[in-house]
């Protein structure tokens, strides 16, 4: 008996030994199949997590700026804010927030009751009318000096009280972005100054003209702004103006509405005058202002042509050719290049940037002034240039 139980559990242990390497052997099996179908359409176990790794790249890279193709008009969302104090984040975050940047200059605000009373104006009005998607966020990028960004980060919560979107409060330093600047925009200050010492002889008065090199490659797109605006819209429309960019447009940015460059190009005028500089709209070029710009970075960054008029050599030429002097910094660059190349911008229209100021029409061209100054349809934002007053609500 004990030999016939020996056998039985020997051969138990065969059976389930077997039952074990059929298994494995299905396993192998499936295996080679697997691998067989995989190869015959080139893929790998490598090659397929690369494809997955840059199909989350293109991902993320496509949505570090807003997408411009949701236009939605009025919505509400959780007040989320943030302040940073340098430049970090600008793209898509682990939280998968779409970014609006929008830049404004906030240097010696500090010593100024009537700038920062504007500045309270500005900011309050673009809470009040401001309108974002729960996953988008509007990144505030402030030009400071040290005593204005501890002025602006004790009054921006307050001012922003009525804000309905999130957004967050980015500092940047003016004295290291005006070394990063005065290299690339030297040659230029002379041309579009007004003297040493004054407001716009400083660098960072050019920020605009050479932004693109640098600000990360990461931020695409950013729109400029004065602080001396009154917002009746909700700023998320304007930054649905980059769409209708051509694609030789680097630059969104409204005309200028007093004849200040029919003053400017005088001498040009009087040589040329069946030119159409420092005419008046529809037909003319009256020149641009600054108050309000979108500023395609990375069509900046891409465009030869652009890039060449950066040269100071092509800026010398230009200002000799146009006889041209000016002391409005950026505002002069855009609107001398944009006599000969007018390609380079996106005109928006007058009511994004409906400016206020007259003081030409009591200075000469009072006969001429209102071609310059009428401003039809709609008004999205006010501009009180020249310390005109804004309306009241």
């Amino acid at each position: 008996m004990s030999i016939l139980r020996l056998f039985s559990v020997t051969m138990g242990r065969i059976s389930t030994f077997r039952s074990y390497q059929i298994v494995l052997l299905l396993a192998a099996a499936m295996a080679v199949m697997a691998f067989y179908y995989f190869g015959s359409e080139k893929q790998n176990f490598s090659s397929t997590t690369k494809r997955i790794k840059q199909t989350q790249a293109s991902h993320n890279s496509n949505r570090n700026d807003a997408d411009l193709s949701v236009d939605t008009r009025s919505v509400h969302h959780e007040e989320k804010t943030g302040i940073r104090h340098e430049l970090d984040g600008l793209g898509k975050g682990p939280d998968e927030k779409q970014h609006y940047h929008a830049l404004m200059m906030f240097t010696k605000i500090d010593r100024s009751m009537n700038l920062q009373s504007k500045f309270e104006v500005a900011m309050r009005s673009m809470a009040k009318h401001g309108h974002f998607l729960e996953d988008e966020v509007l990144v505030l990028h402030y030009i400071s000096d040290a005593a204005s960004k501890e002025l602006g980060m004790r009054i921006l919560p307050e001012l922003l009280i009525e804000a309905t979107f999130q957004y967050e409060v980015v500092f940047h330093d003016v004295g290291d972005l005006t070394e990063k600047l005065f290299p690339i925009v030297e040659a230029m200050q002379k041309h579009f100054s007004a003297g040493s010492g004054a407001y716009y002889s400083d660098a960072i008065f050019f920020l605009s003209v050479a932004m693109h090199r640098i600000m990360p490659a990461e931020m695409k797109r950013i729109v400029q702004l004065d602080l001396d605006l009154k917002y009746k819209s909700n700023i998320r429309d304007l930054f649905q103006e980059f769409r209708h960019f051509s694609p030789e447009a680097v630059i969104g940015i409204v005309r200028e509405m007093q004849p200040v460059y029919r003053h400017t190009f005088w001498q040009y005028r009087k040589e040329n005058p069946k030119s159409r500089v420092g005419e008046p709209p529809p037909n003319g070029l009256p020149g641009f202002n600054s108050g309000v710009m979108l500023l395609n970075l990375e069509a900046m960054r891409h465009s030869a042509l652009y890039n060449k008029l950066l040269e100071p050599e092509r800026v010398a030429h230009l200002a000799e050719q146009y006889h041209f002097r000016g002391h409005l910094g950026d505002q002069d660059f855009f609107t001398m290049i944009g006599m000969e190349h007018t390609e380079l911008f996106h005109q928006l229209a007058c009511g994004w940037n409906r400016q206020l100021c007259t003081w030409w029409r009591d200075h000469g061209y009072g006969d001429v002034f209102q071609l310059y100054y009428q401003c039809d349809g709609p008004v999205y934002i006010y501009h009180g240039n020249c310390n005109t007053a804004v309306p009241d609500d």
